[in-house]
């Protein structure tokens, strides 16, 4: 059983995420916290597994309990659950150390994916010895399968799934060289994987038309993907 505990400012959106965590075989709630105090209060009181973390607290913000939680030894597994869409804060999750970002609103099949994802790499790490570079890399892209579509050979989940974050906080549609720029890649990486995004349906592809040359190509996330 997954011990998970449940992190959010407003206590109804908590009592729903909750209640989604409970529909899912293997996971159940232990906990729920509105605040970055109540969040570490509860760590001490219970074993958690697993934390579903809003980023927008009304004492410290999320990123900030992460960095709490490690200095105080705990290994707790993170997935922010958040309205927080810039850049820098999921960049920021990925880099103290949270294993997935859930932007709101998401539906129950949103957070069932990611919590599905999460079981299979537990069950991976917990039947330990070696893993060759094939396992290493399915461990490590395995939370961003939820999001990302089965990727070709040559293909990063983990790159996919930066596109994906950029694209969402984006207010408009954006250039493969904004894209790029915003997501610390070359504007090649970005035109490969924003092709192969818009081949499974996972980008929208629009034109916008200046006064001379060729249309430049502007990239949204498909709302329904």
């Amino acid at each position: 059983m997954i011990d998970v505990l449940v992190v959010d400012d407003d206590v109804r959106v908590a009592g729903i995420n909750a209640a989604y965590v409970t529909k899912m075989a293997g996971f159940r709630v232990v906990a729920e916290a509105h605040s970055a105090a109540e969040a570490l209060a509860r760590m001490a009181e219970h074993s958690v597994d697993l934390v579903l973390l809003d980023h927008y607290l009304p004492d410290r913000n999320g990123l900030a309990v992460v960095q709490e939680l490690r200095r105080q030894g705990h290994q707790t597994d993170v997935i922010m659950v958040t309205a927080a869409r810039d850049v820098a804060t999921v960049q920021a999750a990925m880099r103290h150390g949270a294993l997935q970002y859930l932007v709101k609103p998401f539906t129950f099949a949103g957070l069932r994916a990611k919590l599905e994802a999460y079981a299979g790499l537990r069950r991976t790490v917990e039947g330990g010895g070696e893993a060759e570079q094939s396992e290493v890399d399915r461990m490590f892209g395995a939370l961003s399968v939820a999001t990302a579509p089965a990727l070709p050979k040559g293909h990063s989940p983990t790159t996919a799934e930066l596109v994906r974050q950029v694209l969402l906080s984006a207010e408009g549609p954006l250039s493969a060289q904004e894209i790029a720029e915003h997501a610390g890649m070359s504007r090649q990486t970005a035109q490969r994987y924003l092709k192969l995004l818009e081949q499974t349906g996972r980008v929208r592809l629009s034109l916008r038309y200046g006064e001379t040359g060729r249309p430049e190509h502007r990239y949204t996330w498909a709302a329904s993907a």
